[in-house]
């Protein structure tokens, strides 16, 4: 791996960022080749340190698989020296990642035109709860704020019950991070063919608005307003979860008369189809309960691996729905590889998700799980900002790193 060729050599990403969605954001540029050196407070570090799973190291194993391939300095960005040394950094750097509020940086003197004086064409990435504009830029905000916001959690859970986490707090943290980093790619190539730096401005909220298919232009055309709909969906029956015999659950995905048609043979119900009135996605829509009901009873008489041999067989789409245990036995996500293991220096073998996308000729990798507060400082203020031995003592001494 050591001599295998990736798509960042070259980028160095400054992480200034706390939590998930902007250092996320990071860790996957660092998975294709970018040296991240991720910028924490002096004392405590990043918060997510102890978000989680605590783990032998004093850390969580949160920070320990999102803070992958990165180095780790002590910086005090609020004092005046700290904003200094964060300057010079910058001249250093391609790209600075951050999601303090908006405005905060330019209160500490290192915001955007602060530091694209000192390096033209730099790339900052700026991950807030409700971006760098507009009324509501200042206000706080977390991943569950911006799946409320959105419109996300109206959509979770069951018709008669309340709005209920669509699976994980931190979706939305994941989701900003990926449109970050595809912000953060498409100026690195702007920059490339035209020599200008930029700001890429991404919100929690937005981004997982952009992911909720036709509810804008539905809303906008018919007024419609889409309720909670438990496992089903709005446009396609069935497509739900139905139990076997064996307690298990199974996803199954019609959404086509195609599909349907295959459904039913699977099932031996072709008359569904051939005189039952249900051949047409509309008819089944209008007929919702019945149609889940019939397909209810034919999943609840067998048992989960039986239903899936035979759907498989039909070509219908379907799945089980996994937990955590099952995922891990999986075969085809042991044959894929999409969990890799890791040796950590104090907690031993750690698991964690591989990298995503793969690339065929130039593919990520993690090369280390997460550092210690400030492992970094020395390689770093000495290797890069040629710091001497007695002035990185100093700046340990006054607090600034």
């Amino acid at each position: 791996m050591a001599d295998q060729r990736l798509p960042l050599e070259g980028v160095r990403v400054l992480d200034l960022a706390t939590m998930i969605a902007a250092p996320f954001c990071a860790s996957i540029l660092g998975e294709f080749g970018a040296e991240v050196i991720k910028v924490e407070q002096p004392g405590g570090g990043d918060p997510f340190r102890s978000f989680g799973t605590m783990t032998g190291a004093g850390s969580t194993l949160n920070f320990i698989n999102e803070s992958r391939n990165k180095l780790s300095i002590t910086l005090d960005l609020r004092k005046p020296e700290g904003a200094e040394i964060l300057k010079d950094l910058a001249t250093h750097c391609d790209i600075v990642v951050e999601n303090f509020r908006p405005g905060t940086l330019e209160r500490w003197g290192v915001g955007y035109e602060a530091l694209k004086r000192v390096r033209p064409d730099l790339v900052m990435i700026r991950v807030s709860a409700y971006g760098q504009t507009g009324p509501y830029r200042h206000k706080p905000g977390y991943a569950r704020v911006a799946h409320a916001y959105a419109g996300l959690s109206f959509l979770a859970g069951d018709p008669d019950g309340p709005p209920v986490v669509p699976g994980s707090t931190s979706l939305g943290d994941y989701i900003a991070g990926l449109y970050a980093t595809i912000g953060g790619l498409m100026a690195l190539i702007s920059r490339q063919k035209w020599g200008v730096g930029q700001t890429v401005d991404v919100s929690l909220y937005e981004g997982i608005f952009r992911m909720l298919d036709e509810l804008a232009p539905a809303y906008a055309k018919h007024g419609f307003v889409r309720e909670r709909m438990g496992a089903d969906t709005v446009n396609a029956v069935p497509h739900s979860h139905y139990q076997s015999r064996d307690g298990h659950w199974i996803a199954l995905a019609c959404s086509s008369d195609k599909m349907f048609a295959r459904l039913v043979k699977v099932m031996g119900r072709c008359d569904l189809v051939e005189s039952g009135g249900l051949a047409s996605i509309d008819a089944r829509i209008e007929r919702r309960e019945e149609v889940n009901q019939i397909v209810a009873d034919w999943m609840i008489a067998q048992d989960r691996d039986d239903i899936l041999f035979r759907l498989e067989e039909g070509n219908v789409p379907a799945g089980p729905v996994n937990n955590i245990a099952d995922f891990f036995a999986d075969p085809h996500v042991q044959g894929r590889e999409t969990l890799i293991k890791m040796q950590h220096p104090t907690e031993g073998e750690v698991i964690i998700p591989n990298v995503v996308p793969r690339l065929s000729e130039t593919p990520g990798h993690v090369r280390t799980l997460g550092p210690d507060l400030g492992q970094h400082n020395q390689a770093v203020y000495s290797g890069l900002l040629g710091l001497s031995d007695n002035q990185i003592a100093d700046l340990e001494k006054n607090g600034i790193i």
